[in-house]
């Protein structure tokens, strides 16, 4: 591995097992920026967004996952978990994280 790519390895962090998160569920991970809800659709993929609805600051974490999307569980906005965006009529953007499954295991850029 050359420099380059050795200081952008740097920058993702191991959060554990895709089989850690629920299917159709999230496990939250602490940080500086808060906390971030990592979710696993039906399909194993996996996703990242800060756990705080662009509403009124519901846990996205305690949502429902469905194909691609959350619903919020205190209002059930829906929230996009590839782009972080709400589905209209709604407006806003959960602030969305970079991830990443090499060899099963779950990689966080924060």
């Amino acid at each position: 591995m050359n420099a380059p790519e050795k200081a952008i390895m740097n920058e993702w962090i191991n959060v554990g097992a895709v089989e850690d998160i629920p299917r159709l569920g999230a496990r939250v991970v602490q940080s500086a920026h808060g906390d971030i809800a990592v979710f696993r659709n039906a399909d194993d993929e996996v996703f990242a967004l800060l756990d705080k609805c662009p509403h009124k600051g519901g846990p996205l974490s305690q949502g429902i996952v469905f194909g691609r999307h959350v619903a919020c569980p205190l209002h059930n906005w829906n929230i996009g978990l590839d782009d972080g965006k709400a589905v209209a009529p709604d407006e806003g953007c959960a602030h969305r994280f970079a991830v990443k499954v090499v060899d099963q295991q779950v990689f966080l850029n924060i």
